[in-house]
């Protein structure tokens, strides 16, 4: 089977920084030789404890990973966008996944199969630097996430959350206020009064079920300047 060049499976694996350093027939297998996996908002794309046959990336749509604890209490640790790759770590340990991932809506998923990422990262350099890349940045993302949880406030949290997104070039965020909340260990009525004030300062605009941020080195300056942000001072009233 011949793909079209315009396909959403070749077109990604174009903008892979380690493809174009491939040989042509080898570029040629790898995206035959990828995998498609769809979900509807909702529905698991991955489970938990299942076997790693792939490293997974979001073609399409947006996927979330999260635990679930004893008691049933979720709690969502990364928001992957369109065009982003996760589970590196899981596919090089071994092992089954240690987590859910969910559709945060329609979604599609494209996976590289385990023999083909075994087979580039034994034998191709640019393809382990990526790797490297990748690692650091989920390092960074730990690092972080266990900061917000000790040191942070609700805001500074929420603001990681949406830079986050941002970072991935993602300024619109379709996602639920209990899902920000999954994502920023909050309750959504947090998520609701923080999001109320960034909005009375015209840092992001809300609709529904829609985050956008329209000042990003405004959420940027708050955590730079930790404990900083103050309520917005009331428009001033006239006397009757």
């Amino acid at each position: 089977m011949t793909l079209d060049p315009r396909h959403p499976v070749r077109i990604f694996l174009s903008q892979q920084p380690w493809f174009h350093d491939l040989e042509a027939t080898t570029q040629h297998e790898l995206v035959h030789a990828m995998l498609l996996q769809r979900a509807a908002r909702g529905e698991l794309l991955v489970r938990r404890g299942t076997e790693v046959v792939a490293w997974w990336a979001v073609l399409a749509g947006m996927a979330k990973l999260q635990t679930e604890g004893p008691h049933g209490r979720v709690s969502a640790f990364l928001g992957v966008p369109a065009g982003e790759w996760f589970g590196e770590g899981t596919v090089l340990k071994g092992g089954p996944w240690r987590y859910d991932v969910v559709a945060v809506r329609d979604t599609t998923l494209v996976g590289m199969p385990l023999a083909w990422f075994r087979r580039l990262h034994a034998t191709h350099l640019p393809f382990n630097h990526f790797l490297i890349d990748r690692l650091n940045e989920r390092l960074g993302q730990a690092m972080t996430a266990i900061e917000a949880g000790r040191l942070r406030t609700p805001q500074e949290r929420v603001a990681q959350i949406l830079l986050m997104f941002c970072s991935a070039g993602v300024p619109r965020i379709t996602l639920s206020q209990e899902d920000l909340g999954h994502l920023a260990g909050l309750s959504r009525q947090t998520i609701n009064r923080v999001l109320k004030q960034f909005e009375a300062r015209g840092w992001v605009t809300l609709d529904f079920s829609r985050v956008e941020v329209c000042c990003s080195a405004s959420l940027h300056a708050l955590l730079r300047h930790p404990g900083t942000l103050t309520p917005p001072t009331p428009a001033p009233t006239t006397a009757p």
